[in-house]
């Protein structure tokens, strides 16, 4: 695995509750092409969203790990202000699971970081999106990914999101998640689906830590996404 440090915020700068969000991205060989440059514009979209509220450009950190080839932590969590937006090759196989505990292991670690400082937090978001199917699935490994996703729901740990791209193996990713139903993104519409996400945190971020917020169901005539088929 390789990693990319970026320093963590500093808590008595900015002592706000933390709305961690997590993004897991598939960027392996199949994503080359328009999708590797709409998931990036996505992503910039994202950051431009957010930058745009005032209160969840304090309170959302962002991290992104990109897994192709290899597994790679490219933003630790960080707000808004600290969030560099990568930039994304396509490259390799699918290390779908060893991604997924990568990214509980960093957000682990920044849960401790916040108990430390005496920083409340919102339930975290696990968003997971790939085109494909996981290389490492044969391995007892992906068991223990998918028991893990599965306890840290049960556990109100993180809320996880599976979204898959055309080509993706929706019947894997329904075992994943079993809890919430994977979508299928419509197309290539990351900058809706990146919207979306920015919107539903923005108002996670106004509420308080523990408080149910309804969000806006992606999948429809409107929406980003659709039932897997």
């Amino acid at each position: 695995m390789e990693q990319v440090p970026f320093g963590p915020t500093s808590f008595p700068d900015n002592p706000e509750p933390r709305c961690p969000s997590l993004l897991l991205l598939d960027v392996s060989g199949s994503m080359s092409g328009q999708p590797i440059a709409e998931l990036q514009e996505g992503l910039s979209v994202y950051k431009d969203e957010l930058a745009a509220d005032e209160l969840a450009k304090k309170r959302v950190e962002v991290a992104i790990i990109t897994f192709g080839g290899s597994v790679t932590v490219l933003q630790d969590f960080a707000t808004v202000d600290s969030f560099v937006v990568p930039k994304l090759a396509a490259t390799g196989e699918t290390p779908m699971g060893q991604a997924v505990v990568t990214g509980l292991s960093l957000l682990d670690e920044r849960k401790k970081q916040y108990r430390a400082g005496g920083i409340l937090y919102f339930r975290p978001w696990v968003f997971l999106i790939t085109d494909g199917a996981p290389t490492d699935d044969h391995t007892e490994v992906w068991n223990d990914v998918v028991r893990a996703v599965g306890e840290g729901e049960e556990r109100r740990g993180f809320s996880f999101f599976a979204v898959g791209v055309e080509g993706a193996n929706m019947e894997i990713l329904k075992r994943l998640s079993p809890k919430r139903q994977p979508v299928k993104l419509k197309g290539l519409r990351f900058r809706d689906l990146f919207v979306w996400l920015s919107a539903s945190q923005q108002s996670v971020s106004r509420s308080n830590p523990g408080d149910s917020v309804p969000l806006t169901n992606p999948i429809g005539p409107v929406g980003w996404g659709e039932v897997p088929g």
